[in-house]
Order: structure tokens, then sequence, then C-alpha cells
């Protein structure tokens, strides 16, 4: 045998070797690129999901952490709760599970472009997964012919999910696929309460901007307690100092919920009810997006919730409080009704003097350094014109409302006699042409004012007021 015929084996055993090799590294690549592929699945998803031109399918996306992990959570009520949905003209306000349609739903309030059609997608949190639907847009029927206005967008809630934690909502036109670099807000009313409530009554203020009236804001504070409420939810913009002190001694009191309300940071808000009485692009600061916002945000806390303004009052005429109305409406109307209470105007810009037979009863003499109207020194109202109206209604039976009417509810409205309770309106003359003679004298006000005196003295006292201007 040659020593060529001897080492012709070699070669062979090498090239073996080296297949074996090659094929034990490609195996081990492609089942490491197989593990990366699927450990990457949510990723592959959102992709798909985004790029895809048809109607997207509900599903959940598993491994996800809690809170939809890196999302930023937005705590409604605080500074900054309102979020812009990018590419496209909506701001988002605040999210609600909703109980009562036929099918689980989460309502975002939101204040969009009316005339621009949007496609929204929600993305929910639930049990540590990411599900996604298409959101529905329902405008508020009530704008104020304002380019801008009040809707809720409804998300459709897998059946597989209970009780949805945090919710966000994306355009169509957004093509970003970092879902998760949203702004998540919270989902409030997870669970349906209709038996036992913190509050029993609750009024809604919206909306208040620049505002300076401090004496007739105690006032009707200490008037709304007398009546039987136990909070005052204020959505607030901008106030003077000296109210801020105010607002931050019924705060500290528990009586009042301030929720910042900057909707003038993201639009043109109008300081008027109609375009041509303020510039703007939306109505008077948001109030219709506020009330709504006020209504799901009690509606499982307070019985009965009063939408009303800050220089409005709603009196009985027949009982001192509203917890003894309430049940005289109920019999007399109907249970569950949106009650409507007339408008009544009581001008602050006259003075006049109370008939012969009746006497004002004494004030403080260091109200009149406080800065505000003084309700009690303005007893004639202008003769009643029906038109707007507020209302006190069962929060659980209302799914939208305008300013002066509910406008979806599961049970009707009605407007209650005069003679029962009306609403006091202390605020610019509105029939400017009329005589002080054409005016009506009512003293109702005044069956609440050794009472009323007393505790308004006691809060400026409190909130430093009457030690500060009794030393000027």
């Amino acid at each position: 045998m040659s020593v060529n015929d001897h080492h012709q084996p070699s070669p062979p055993k090498k090239f073996r070797l080296l297949m074996y090799v090659i094929v034990v590294v490609s195996i081990l690549f492609l089942t490491l690129l197989l593990w990366i592929y699927r450990s990457d699945e949510s990723f592959q998803s959102w992709t798909q999901y985004y790029k895809a031109t048809t109607k997207p399918q509900m599903t959940a996306q598993p491994k996800l952490p809690p809170q939809c992990g890196t999302g930023q959570i937005v705590s409604q009520g605080q500074k900054g709760s309102l979020v812009a949905v990018k590419k496209s003209k909506t701001l988002l306000i605040s999210a609600y599970q909703e109980h009562r349609t036929a099918n689980n739903e989460v309502r975002v309030i939101s204040v969009v472009l009316r005339d621009k059609e949007e496609t929204y997608f929600c993305h929910i949190c639930c049990q540590k997964h990411l599900y996604f639907s298409e959101g529905v847009s329902n405008l508020n029927s009530h704008h104020f012919w304002f380019k801008y206005g009040a809707a809720d967008i409804m998300c459709p809630v897998p059946s597989g999910c209970e009780t949805p934690s945090h919710i966000a909502v994306t355009s169509a036109a957004d093509d970003s696929e970092d879902i998760l670099d949203n702004e998540f807000f919270e989902v409030k009313n997870q669970e349906a309460n209709s038996v036992i409530f913190p509050y029993n009554f609750t009024v809604c203020l919206s909306t208040m901007f620049d505002f300076t009236n401090v004496l007739q804001l105690v006032q009707s504070l200490e008037m709304m307690q007398l009546l039987g409420v136990d909070r005052v939810a204020i959505y607030k913009t901008s106030c003077s100092p000296e109210t801020q002190r105010i607002l931050d001694y019924y705060t500290h009191k528990g009586l009042v919920e301030v929720i910042p309300w900057s909707l003038s940071r993201f639009l043109n808000v109008s300081r008027g009810w109609l375009p041509q009485h303020g510039p703007g692009d939306l109505h008077y600061f948001g109030q219709i997006a506020a009330l709504n916002d006020c209504v799901y945000r009690y509606m499982y806390q307070s019985r009965y919730v009063a939408l009303q303004d800050i220089d409005e009052l709603i009196l009985p005429q027949t009982v001192d409080s509203w917890t003894a109305l309430l049940p005289l409406l109920e019999n007399k109307y109907g249970a569950d009704l949106c009650y409507l209470f007339e408008n009544n105007v009581f001008p602050n810009t006259m003075k006049l003097p109370p008939p012969t037979s009746q006497t004002l009863p004494q004030q403080s003499p260091s109200w009149q350094n406080v800065p505000g109207v003084n309700i009690l020194a303005h007893l004639y109202q202008e003769p009643p014109l029906y038109g707007n109206t507020k209302i006190i209604v069962n929060p659980r039976t209302v799914f939208s409302t305008a300013v002066h009417k509910v406008l979806s509810s599961q049970k009707g409205c009605t407007l209650v006699d005069r003679n029962i309770a009306r609403m006091y309106h202390t605020r610019a003359a509105i029939q400017t042409e009329l005589k002080p003679d054409q005016l009506i004298y009512d003293d109702r006000l005044l069956s609440y004012s050794t009472r009323l005196i007393q505790t308004v003295n006691t809060v400026l006292k409190e909130s430093g007021f009457l030690q500060e201007n009794s030393m000027q």
C-alpha cells in the first residue's frame, strides 16, 4: 500500500465532521430565531394591528406587565389629566365603565372637532392583558354651534374582561407601533353601587374662570349645606387668590372637590354661550363636557346630583331642605326623573328697599369689605320667563346631559311647579328694560337668613377675611 493510499480516508472524515458542525450550528441558530420570534409575539401583533387595512378584531396580548407596563397612567382630576390624541382633533377627559348598556363598554368623555370623522382604537388593560377594540364616537347634540363639542367615545370590552383597569384611545391616523407609549386613563365606576352612597346630594358647578365673587361663593356654599348638600364639585380654570383661599378652606372641610379644568391649554375656549357672544372654538370653557364628567364621577357616590351654576340656588317653597323636597317630587311626578326648576333672575345691579312691612336682617358690617355680591341684599326678581332651567337628578338614570336639560336617560324630565320649588339666580339683569317698579319682591331667602349669616361669619372668620378686613 502506498503512502498516498494510506492517507486517502482522512479528507472524507474531516468533511463529515465539518458538515456535522454546520448542521448543529444551523439548528441552534434557527431554534434561537424561532424563540426570539415567539417571545416577541406581542410586538408582531401590534405591528400587524396597525398595518391592517381591515377592521381590527378584539384580541388579548399575554405576558404584559401590570397596568399596561411602561405606559403613563393618568390620574383623573389632577393637573394635566387631559390627554390630546395624537394626530387627531380629539381631547380625552375621563373614562368610566358603563354598566347599563346591553354590552359591557368603557365610556371615554371627550371633546372632538364636530365636522371631522375620526376612527378610534381603544386599548383596554384587563387582568394583565391588553385588549383592542374600535371605538365609536357619539357627539353631544348640544354644542351651541361651536367648532368643537363634547362627545362620548364608546369602547367595547370583551366578555373575558370583567373589570377593565386602564384605557388609552388612539387615532387610526397615528401609525405609531409603540402602544405603551400612550397615556392610559384609570377606568372609574368599576362597581355599580345603587344602595349605599357616601353623599346624599352633590352639586356640580361648572365652570369657574377668573372668579372673584368671594362673598356670594361663601353664601351659596353655606346655603347649599342648609338645604342638605354634602358635596360640591367645582370645575376650576382660574380664580383670584381670595377665592382660592375659600376653596382651600372648603376642600379641607371635605365639602368641596376642586377639579382642575385646563381645556384652555388645548383649545381656544369661549367665555360666552354662543359664538357671537364670545370668540372661541368651544362653548363656555367646555361646560357641557364638565357636567357630563360630573354626572359619571358621582354616579355611584351620590344619591342625587344637581347641575347648576355658582350664582344659582334651588329653593323649596313649602319645605326647608332638599332632603324633604325630593320625596315630595317623587310622589307627585314619579321617581328617578330629572326634575327641572324654573329660572328666576334677581338682578344684582340694583338695590331696592324692602316693602314698608318688611325689614331686612342685620348683617355683619365686615361683609362690605369682602369682595363679591351679597345675595341677601337683592330680593327683587324679574317677572319669570320660561326658558333656562337647572336640574336635580338620580345620576344612575342619565346617559348624557346638556346645561339646561338631560338629553338621554332611562326616565324622562319634568318641570317642577314653581310653587313647590324654583331657582333663585342672583346675577346681572337679563330683562334690562324693566323699571324698578316692575320687579317682584320675594323674601323666601330670608327664612334662611339667621342661620346663613351665622355660618357665613364663621367661615369668613376662620378663613381670615373678617380679621384682615377689621384691621384695615
